[in-house]
């Protein structure tokens, strides 16, 4: 077992694995491109990140030591050893693209333990229909693997630059109500755990959940809280083609619409740029694999280094002179070109033709894009890729609210539109504004986003700026929205997602929480594998939003609260705190150019 080792300044000497400390180094080396590295070790401790390379509270997490497992036995061995020594302990992958801090092990003192190089296709049953695989396995290497056995994942996320375990343990998801629905956690038969265990069985035992064990139900979506997921055993279906065509049109009866579209196509979702008064709805089926078609999706391709640099200064300048009517002129251009270059979409490996493109569901379903290797070499990077100087940062916000509530959501966006107009356009510049996926209800994972009813993951992003205390351009309407969406329509914020405030309160939305905690006090009852971010995403500290959540001066510019008071915005900037325009009980920092300007809130 690899291991990469910096002793802390600190009293506890149990923190020293072995006696030689092992610098971790980085290349862009593997069957994928690492973006950045996500652990970063020096003299004085490690630091853990994701691919973003910063957190939502802009506070760094750190462990004192990382290891790199190759076997479930160096898991084994890993495990004991936090146990033995009370420390903590979290397991992430290569690329950690979750925005939360849930690969943080509590504390400063804890171990990271990094899948990466545990990352192997261990069996695929055609007969059985299923496949396992190691936890650190990346769903793209799942996916060729599969289509080389004439098989397919009939469901995954739009991006497969996950690792397996990791897209579990957030509920990753496509959009569907067909069969089980669009979670790729409703597809695992089997999983193997390995948990903490007494001094009589030696600190670390693996554990073995089945179909039909109750404990399946809290490991499918764990946050990591059970222990270090090992293998997972997913069901496969045949091979199979899809046909895509995306069709623009204005968006006067998209409420009427909605509900009735969410069921008639099996992969289906909805694009809406409520700005440009547009939507583009995804006619996506299933076709025969005998229908001729061979095309691909390439979206994320990335960008040259120089167009992600000037895309970035064109809205760092209409942020700085607060030009709503550039940054609508950016979200124009960027919706002119969506359909005619493709979306994404070729008909062939090289160019698109026209819609529908059909291809093979290992091809069409997601992609991997700017996060190869293949992309690098062409010159093509991620725009949020940390090594660029200039890069995008951005906030998202996806939760989970009822099928049947999204005609009146999309009526109080539309109010909102209509009182701010081209307010919206700094949510519809970022991956053209609002993406409805949806969900199909299910009770198989306590933690699952869809307990009761058929949902609609709702999901937009919007800019970040490079400081925590400048306001941005129309960010009261952003946060807005948040709120609405979060309190108005009880919308579950997607676990690997969303800014921290998103969280609070959140486990009074999950009926079957006590059951999960429950499972998670059976498997680590020390809290091992918890941490001051997942314990108050799970209400057990009672704290509030997970990491820093400080309410103080700027608060809210970053959704680290909701703002009661002035200070909590920028009062010496002009952003006061302020109900919503169109969901009153929202509280915003909004922008006021009159130098006295009391609260309302006072």
């Amino acid at each position: 077992m690899e291991t990469s080792m910096c002793e802390r300044k600190s009293n506890v000497t149990s923190l020293i694995l072995v006696a030689a400390i092992f610098l971790s180094s980085w290349a862009l080396t593997g069957v994928h491109g690492d973006a950045a590295p996500i652990v970063v070790c020096d003299t004085t401790g490690c630091t853990i990140g994701n691919a973003y390379a910063y957190w939502p509270d802009r506070i760094p997490c750190h462990a004192a030591s990382v290891v790199y497992p190759k076997t479930e036995e160096e898991i084994i061995q890993a495990v004991a050893h936090a146990v033995k020594h009370n420390l903590k302990i979290k397991a992430g992958s290569r690329h950690s693209h979750s925005m939360t801090k849930l690969v943080c092990p509590g504390g400063d003192n804890g171990i990271f333990l990094s899948t990466s190089n545990y990352a192997s296709i261990i069996s695929i049953d055609k007969e059985a229909g299923t496949v396992t695989v190691q936890a650190g396995t990346q769903l793209q290497d799942l996916i060729d693997a599969l289509a080389e056995s004439g098989l397919a994942l009939t469901h995954v996320p739009y991006w497969s630059g996950l690792s397996v375990a990791g897209l579990l343990s957030t509920g990753a998801h496509g959009s569907s109500l067909f069969d089980r629905g669009s979670a790729v956690h409703e597809y695992v038969t089997e999983m193997t755990l390995v948990v903490p265990a007494p001094a009589s069985e030696n600190y670390a035992r693996v554990v073995t959940l089945r179909e039909g064990d109750e404990d399946l139900k809290a490991a499918r979506v764990s946050l990591g809280v059970l222990g270090v997921i090992s293998t997972i055993t997913l069901q496969v279906k045949p091979l199979f083609k899809r046909s895509v065509e995306l069709v623009m049109e204005d968006d006067d009866d998209l409420e009427e619409r909605i509900e009735a579209y969410s069921k008639e196509y099996e992969f289906g979702d909805v694009k809406w740029v409520p700005s440009l008064h547009k939507v583009i709805y995804r006619l996506e089926k299933r076709v025969p694999l005998s229908t001729p078609g061979n095309g691909v999706n390439t979206r994320f391709q990335g960008s040259v280094l120089s167009s992600i640099k000037a895309a970035r200064a064109q809205e760092n300048h209409a942020e700085t002179t607060k030009q709503r009517e550039a940054k609508c002129s950016l979200a124009t251009s960027r919706l002119n070109a969506y359909l005619p270059s493709g979306a994404g979409y070729l008909n062939n490996a090289t160019t698109f033709t026209g819609f529908p493109v059909i291809g093979l569901q290992s091809d069409i379903s997601t992609s991997i894009g700017c996060s190869s290797t293949s992309a690098e070499n062409r010159g093509l990077f991620c725009d949020w890729d940390p090594r660029i100087k200039g890069r995008r940062d951005f906030f998202e916000t996806a939760a989970f609210v009822p099928v049947r509530s999204c005609p009146s959501l999309i009526k109080d966006v539309k109010a909102l539109r209509k009182e701010v107009p081209g307010g919206l356009c700094n949510v519809d510049l970022y991956d053209g504004g609002f993406l409805f996926r949806f969900v199909k209800q299910s009770d198989r994972a306590y933690l699952g986003n869809a307990p009761h009813e058929d949902m609609a993951d709702v999901h937009f992003d919007y800019y970040r700026g490079y400081d925590a205390t400048t306001p941005k351009l129309d960010e009261d309407l952003v946060s807005e929205l948040e709120q609405m969406i979060l309190y108005k329509y009880g919308g579950k914020p997607h676990w690997g997602k969303n800014r921290n405030v998103a969280f609070e309160g959140v486990a009074t939305k999950y009926p079957e929480m006590e059951k999960f905690l429950e499972v998670k006090m059976k498997h680590d009852p020390h809290g091992l594998f918890s941490s001051e971010w997942s314990d108050a995403m799970l209400g057990i500290n009672k704290k509030g939003a997970p990491g820093a959540t400080k309410v103080g001066a700027y608060c809210a510019l970053e959704g680290l609260c909701v703002c009661s008071r002035d200070e909590h915005c920028a009062p010496e900037q002009n952003y006061f705190c302020r109900p919503g325009r169109v969901f009153s009980s929202a509280r915003v920092c909004r922008h006021e150019v009159a130098e006295s300007a009391q609260s309302l809130l006072a």
